[in-house]
């Protein structure tokens, strides 16, 4: 089983540093007239893997900053997924001022990993699984002064056994409508069609949007995407991708909402708890290959 799904994974990866980006679907009228009965987006902002232990030009608190300070919006707010227990993450004493210096600024602490690898939680057993959960749920409940409520399995990846954990936990997890497919952090990670990927794949939500099949929360469709804001390049491009985002919405006549980011920590968990994944067994929508991936793998 594990061998099956390192294999997977390595397929997974290789196709998404392919660069095989398709153009935008097309809008149909049929989709547009759609659309005008629908609310307008706001996006949902999420960072995984972090928080980076670097003490040189640290890129989380480079993401934190730029989210405090942009031209699009200033005073953005995100969920953070971190690793607390990796020693290039939350293991560290720098990572750990890190996530004070996040929550402090008004972001949420999620949890993602307490292994000390990117682990993914369907390799562990039943005592090691509760161990980190625990673990990484006290890890954030020092800093916030209470437990996480929201999980995203490492790889997208959960089964009956790992959901039932997270909930015991309460913990509900959330996936994404868009990802920039930055996760890889070393070597080169640079990401040059950047733009044409989040288009793309706006342009596959926006579909389900027309039909109705995202829902709406206080007025906006929360529209979730996920970065790395410890991969240096994205740190970096911060402000671009933020500015990409808007340009991807009018190219596939989405309307945003007066903020089309959230900016007020309570709306933000509000918005994220109405995206996560109800049940087990509920269809799931990812981008890119890891829908086929994670099917292919339940064969």
């Amino acid at each position: 089983m594990k061998s099956s799904i390192i294999a997977s994974a390595v397929l997974a990866l290789a196709l998404c540093l392919s660069g095989c980006i398709g153009a935008p679907l097309a809008l149909t009228p049929t989709t547009q007239k759609r659309l005008q009965a629908q609310a307008p987006i706001r996006f949902l902002l999420t960072f995984d893997d972090g928080p980076s232990a670097s003490g040189y030009n640290n890129p989380s608190r480079s993401v934190v900053a730029d989210l405090a300070n942009n031209p699009v919006l200033p005073g953005i707010k995100a969920v953070f997924f971190l690793q607390t227990e990796a020693a290039r993450s939350g293991g560290s004493a720098r990572g750990r001022k890190t996530m004070e210096r996040e929550y402090a600024a008004g972001h949420i602490l999620a949890f993602h990993t307490a292994t000390a690898f990117h682990t993914n939680h369907r390799w562990l057993n039943d005592a090691t699984l509760e161990r980190t959960l625990t673990e990484g749920a006290a890890d954030i409940a020092a800093i916030t002064g209470a437990r996480p409520v929201l999980v995203r399995p490492p790889f997208w990846n959960y089964d009956k056994r790992t959901f039932a954990a997270y909930q015991r936990h309460g913990m509900h997890v959330l996936l994404t409508d868009l990802s920039a497919n930055d996760g890889k952090i070393w070597g080169f990670n640079a990401s040059p069609r950047r733009r044409a990927n989040l288009y793309r794949q706006l342009s596959v939500v926006r579909e389900r949007i027309a039909l109705g099949e995202l829902p709406t929360v206080e007025g906006v469709i929360p529209v979730v995407v996920t970065f790395h804001d410890i991969n240096r390049y994205t740190a970096r491009h911060m402000q671009e991708y933020l500015q990409i985002l808007m340009d991807s919405a009018r190219v596939n006549s989405l309307r945003t909402a007066a903020e089309p980011f959230y900016t007020d920590h309570g709306a933000l968990e509000r918005a994220a708890l109405a995206r996560t994944v109800k049940d087990a067994n509920e269809p799931v929508h990812l981008p890119g290959v890891w829908n086929w991936l994670w099917d292919a793998d339940s064969h």
